[in-house]
């Protein structure tokens, strides 16, 4: 588990501080009423401040010393005032600003989400869900020190330093610059520390997820788990990962004593050279002991905003960095961008044609090597070949989900490519070999396919897609939560589900990428009957596991190393004794071998070198 994260680790990019200074100014910009309200309210609360330890010296040096009594009322009353000043200005200050900062991370967290969406499925091919998350949920949430209360108090804090240390030098220049010798060391060692403890906790936080992360797979898998006794070994996998997260957690804890033991030392030093140096000067009569006592109070208000500043200068980097990281999400091209000047969908008879076509995934490796075909709106294809011939990345083409590197696709008479992507897609209807359910109801996810669409609708897609019985079996029927990616259904159950809402979606192209796979014999030939009728109308790509699902098909392409070896009908492939039958043959031995002997375990029934 550690590699991978030491990896990436050396291999991190570096932060690109230009361009995220460029996406700062436009958030800034963006939200400059609410950081100008801030930082007027942050002058009123850091002068009204100053007024409590000022008092100080009037109130030893003329009403203690020089018995002024007149004047405690009005400095009493001085002090109130600011106090309130001072709370109702921090209070405004965290409903504007603070606000304002949940705000700004709402409306980034949508944008990137949104953004990513839209991103090519390359895009998610590339990059790890986890990732992502990260992206959209903790990228977001450093622009907090940047519209929030970071820039604010860092502003705060350097004008309250200033103003201090400006009347610290009017008080006793010496003492003040001896003691600024040591606010300096003081800041140093809460910058470095800072630098070096922070990266420590973000590592938790990925150590942590890792950790989790491998714990859920085991608790998700615990059946695979005992089958092949593993526990001992995911025993030993989640005691390295909590060991690695007890390492971390004890060298922040070493670290954090050790930044409060130098801390202290430093403060203890700067107190003990005020007592020496402060109480000679006041032996001498070169300052009062209200200068002494307010020197003490307006140390502290210096020393504060020096670790405050150290910290948040750290967090504003952290947010910078993450800016760049999102900026990188809003310069990858989206998929749909040029939809603007692309042409809208004409009405179509579902013609889908394939002209020359190539495409390869990494650069000189053909995957599609000029495939040329047609299928005629209304009637089915399907696919077969062996396992990497090419399959899945013609339906990926077809769903747009890659474009031909040489070639075209042409749906009726337009060019694919031209084509508005979503005008496109809103054709469209798919069951795929991985089905993917949402953790919500089972009408939820029928209905994902047509937003607003009735009860009605979805039971009759459902009862299409020969749901109905075991749905209405549920204690809550349609409502029966099917839990993350469907793991409450059997893989049958899920695959009608996914039929159904294919079918809800009333597509004018369908796919079928093994829609079959994980059913029986009896559900598979309901379903089988029921796709037939839907396919009136519409242009069906089939990539089928069993034969049976095949043997209507208006055509068959045959495809080997990414090129058409041989097309045609079921009846026209079989007479032409090519690959086709090979591959037929091959299925129906093995399908006979397992009726004959039942006893025996052929729960792989897809033959040698393909499947149909």
């Amino acid at each position: 588990m550690s590699a991978p994260a030491e990896h990436s680790q050396k291999t991190k990019k570096k932060t690109d501080y230009s361009a995220a200074m460029v996406e700062t100014r436009k958030l800034m910009w963006q939200h400059r009423r609410s950081l100008g309200i801030g930082l007027a309210l942050m002058l009123v609360n850091r002068f009204a401040g100053l007024v409590l330890p000022g008092s100080t010296k009037w109130i030893i040096d003329e009403v203690l010393t020089n018995k002024r009594l007149e004047l405690l009322a009005p400095i009493a009353w001085a002090a109130g005032i600011a106090t309130v000043l001072q709370a109702s200005s921090s209070f405004a200050l965290s409903q504007v600003i603070s606000v304002a900062a949940q705000r700004a991370i709402t409306e980034l967290r949508r944008r990137v989400q949104a953004r990513i969406l839209r991103l090519p499925v390359s895009f998610f091919d590339s990059t790890q869900s986890g990732v992502l998350i990260n992206r959209v949920m903790n990228d977001a949430e450093g622009i907090r020190n940047l519209i929030g209360t970071g820039i604010i108090q860092l502003v705060g804090g350097m004008l309250t330093a200033t103003i201090a240390l400006g009347y610290l030098f009017w008080l006793n220049w010496f003492l003040t610059t001896l003691t600024l010798g040591f606010l300096a060391i003081f800041a140093g060692v809460m910058a470095y520390a800072f630098a070096k403890l922070r990266p420590v906790f973000r590592e938790r936080s990925k150590i942590q997820a890792e950790v989790s992360g491998r714990l859920g797979q085991a608790m998700g898998g615990a059946r695979v788990v005992k089958v092949y006794t593993a526990e001992k070994r995911e025993e030993i996998v989640f005691t390295r990962g909590v060991h690695r997260l007890f390492r971390n957690v004890a060298s922040t804890i070493t670290g954090t004593s050790a930044i409060a033991a130098v801390s202290t030392v430093i403060i203890g030093a700067v107190g003990v050279l005020i007592l020496t140096v402060g109480g000679r000067a006041v032996a001498r009569g070169e300052m009062t002991l209200g200068d002494l006592i307010s020197y003490i109070f307006f140390v502290g208000l210096v020393s504060f905003p020096v670790v405050q500043m150290a910290s948040i200068g750290t967090q504003i980097t952290e947010a910078f960095a993450g800016l760049d990281r999102i900026r990188e999400i809003f310069a990858t091209p989206t998929e749909d961008e040029d939809d603007a000047t692309r042409q809208p969908l004409s009405r179509t008879d579902g013609d889908v044609a394939f002209e020359r076509v190539w495409f390869e995934y990494r650069e000189g490796i053909p995957v599609l090597k000029d495939l040329t075909f047609r299928a005629k709106g209304g009637t089915t294809t399907a696919l077969v070949g062996s396992s990497g011939s090419g399959k899945s990345t013609l339906i990926s083409i077809i769903l747009a989900f890659n474009r031909p590197l040489r070639g075209r696709v042409m749906i009726g008479t337009q060019d694919l490519t031209h084509l508005r992507l979503r005008d496109y897609r809103a054709t469209l209807g798919v069951v795929l070999q991985d089905n993917f359910l949402f953790d919500g109801t089972v009408a939820e996810n029928i209905a994902f396919s047509k937003p607003g669409a009735t009860m009605a609708e979805v039971r009759e897609a459902a009862r299409i897609a020969n749901c109905e019985e075991f749905i209405i079996g549920f204690p809550d029927g349609y409502e029966t939560i099917v839990g993350e990616r469907g793991v409450k259904l059997s893989g049958g159950q899920r695959q009608r589900v996914a039929i159904a809402r294919a079918i809800l979606a009333d597509p004018q192209v369908l796919i079928l990428d093994e829609a079959t796979s994980s059913l029986d014999s009896e559900s598979e030939r309901e379903i089988r009957e029921a796709l037939k009728s839907l396919r009136t109308g519409r242009t069906t790509f089939v990539i089928a596991h069993r034969l049976s699902t095949i043997r209507s098909a208006d055509q068959i392409l045959v495809l080997e190393h990414g090129e058409i070896v041989e097309r045609g009908t079921h009846r026209e492939l079989m007479m032409l004794a090519g690959r086709y039958k090979e591959l037929h043959d091959t299925q129906h031995e093995i399908e006979r071998d397992l009726f004959i002997n039942p006893g025996e375990d052929f729960s792989d029934t897809s033959p040698p070198g393909g499947t149909l």
